[in-house]
């Protein structure tokens, strides 16, 4: 995990190739894959807030995709293993309805399936880390399957630029948030963020951590930290972490300051944290290093292994 960090802003030199075909022009991309598989769907919307582009995690394919839309939708089938079940299924379900499809990952059966049916397929570098530590491949890959060659260029840059230490700001991050519950706070625009830095805690820290955003968390979860004498206990393990945007609406930047004069008032710990570097790819994945260096301090404060995910193998042995 350390040497994965260390080395993150290496797949930035990556070049997507579409094999085995060619893609046409699409306006709606459904994007099927789960857990690190499936981050990179969520940050190429934040960018590309024009696109109609379905995050779909689970099996199959959602009903409102229908066949009659065929031909101007693609289904983006994304597993880092080619073995996700979940994504397997989708692929199938995808070529029943008669759905155009891409498969992106390293191999597997998904690429194999892809090869067999004449499907195009984005194949990643063999390497052998984990899907979350595999987003800038993923992220490329995606920009590539939506044809934006301007922002692809402008992100391949990224392997010259990235290369701040984060690992200091991580670690400080570390100590204030151990011994506490995360919870991650951002605006709906920049959900993908938020959702990657819970990942992050959990798969690489190994602590329950959990994410929402503004506003919609205004009419409903703050409430549940409105503490009174007899839900104290329930509360105290709780460590509030902002994700500031100054690109974001006012109105939202707004909201994040009075909640968190709010929280404090009620005697929670808020960490606020400024997405910063420049618009784009720059900023998500600043911040991306920064959670991913955060959650493997955490992990060495708890003595837990940050790389791998035993609980997640031993499920999907169980589900067989």
């Amino acid at each position: 995990m350390e040497e994965s960090l260390r080395n993150f802003s290496k797949q930035f030199e990556y070049r997507p190739v579409v094999e085995n075909g060619s893609l046409g022009d699409f306006r709606k991309f459904v994007v099927a894959g789960m857990g690190g598989s499936n981050l990179a769907a969520d940050l190429v919307k934040i960018l590309r807030p024009d696109l109609e582009i379905i995050v779909h995690r689970d099996y199959g394919l959602p009903a409102y995709v229908k066949t009659a839309d065929k031909a101007e939708t693609l289904a983006v089938l994304s597993s880092f293993s080619g073995n996700t079940e979940e994504t397997l299924g989708a692929y199938e379900e995808a070529g029943k309805r008669g759905i155009a499809r891409i498969a992106l990952g390293v191999g597997g059966k998904l690429l194999e399936k892809a090869a067999k049916d004449s499907v195009p397929f984005i194949k990643f570098p063999a390497d052998k880390i984990q899907p979350r530590m595999a987003l800038g491949w993923s992220f490329l890959a995606h920009l590539k399957v939506i044809g934006d060659e301007k922002l692809l260029k402008e992100s391949t840059g990224l392997a010259e630029v990235l290369k701040p230490d984060f690992e200091e700001k991580g670690k400080k991050l570390a100590m204030e948030l151990a011994g506490a519950v995360p919870v991650i706070y951002a605006s709906s625009r920049n959900k993908g963020i938020s959702y990657f830095w819970k990942i992050v805690l959990n798969e690489t820290g190994k602590i329950p951590a959990f994410a929402n955003v503004l506003p919609e968390l205004n009419h409903n979860e703050m409430t549940g930290f409105d503490i009174a004498e007899s839900t104290k206990n329930l509360s105290e393990k709780f460590v509030f972490v902002f994700l500031r945007d100054n690109e974001d609406n006012p109105r939202i930047l707004k909201r994040m300051e009075i909640l968190k004069g709010l929280y404090e008032k009620r005697g929670f710990k808020v960490r606020v944290l400024e997405l910063t570097g420049s618009a784009g790819p720059r900023k998500i994945f600043d911040s991306f290093l920064t959670a991913g260096w955060t959650a493997y301090h955490l992990a060495e404060k708890y003595g837990v292994e940050p790389g791998e995910v035993p609980m997640v193998e031993e499920f999907k042995k169980l589900i067989q």
